[in-house]
């Protein structure tokens, strides 16, 4: 059932891709992220016949999680003339070969990160035997909490993108903890779908984790110092940001000298 799921996870996402080249926006995959988790999960419990309390609480993460993200994006999307400014920053940085670019970082290395990270709830809803353990309730309030934090970092940097003067940058509430709580968030996020699937089974933890692992890296790899960069150009006044301020775990910031 996994592998049926992955072969249509990947057909999908071509067909998004080939969208995305005809109407020139790979912002078109943006959705699809937040969307197929829960199609997936649902899939699965429905036909694996499992009938048990860990199912409903790591549907409901997913759900909420999904629905958080998906209005996110509802509500900063401005329409399909807008596309996100990394995109177009990949592809010309690969030349002659942004259409491969553009087909395995943005669309295909994406949804095969989401499906690692979906491992773990697959196992959950599929595996018979046993049921709500500490282990189980750690990972449940561990999603919960993470979604919390992702939704209030949004509605922070949504007030201060409204109201923010030139120049400025943001350092206020959890902002002022992290520079990307909503990454921290994010992959808090999928430890807590990791923590689900080694409740049910903890011999396998070093497999379970790698889709947690994988989102990590790329968060921290490419994502989070794209950002940067960015910031830095068009911002200098970032720069006292980064000395006072963690860059993904959240703690209380450094004095400024």
């Amino acid at each position: 059932m996994w592998l049926n799921s992955l072969i249509a996870d990947v057909l999908a996402t071509v067909v998004i891709f080939v969208f995305s080249r005809l109407y020139r926006n790979s912002s078109f995959y943006d959705a699809y992220w937040s969307v197929i988790p829960p199609l997936l999960l649902i899939y699965w419990w429905s036909q694996s016949g499992v009938h048990a309390v860990r199912c409903w609480l790591v549907a409901m993460v997913v759900v909420v999680w999904a629905v958080r993200l998906t209005a996110n994006w509802v509500y900063a999307f401005p329409g399909l003339h807008h596309e996100d400014w990394r995109y177009p920053m990949l592809r010309a940085s690969a030349g002659r070969w942004g259409f491969l670019v553009d087909l395995m970082a943005i669309h295909l290395i994406p949804t095969l990160l989401v499906f690692a990270g979906m491992v773990p709830a697959y196992v959950t809803v599929t595996r018979p035997g046993g049921d709500v353990g500490w282990l189980t309730a750690i990972a449940c309030a561990v999603g919960l909490a993470a979604v919390a934090l992702e939704l209030v970092a949004d509605t922070q940097m949504h007030r201060f993108t409204r109201d923010r003067r030139p120049g400025e940058v943001m350092d206020r509430g959890l902002w002022s903890w992290s520079r990307h709580p909503n990454y921290f968030g994010e992959f808090s996020f999928w430890v807590s779908l990791a923590l689900f699937g080694i409740a049910v089974s903890p011999a396998e933890a070093w497999w379970l984790s790698l889709g947690a692992v994988g989102m990590l890296g790329m968060f921290l790899g490419s994502s989070i110092p794209m950002m940067e960069q960015r910031s830095l150009q068009r911002r200098p006044e970032y720069q006292d940001v980064i000395r006072r301020v963690s860059r993904f775990v959240p703690r209380p910031p450094r004095t400024s000298a």
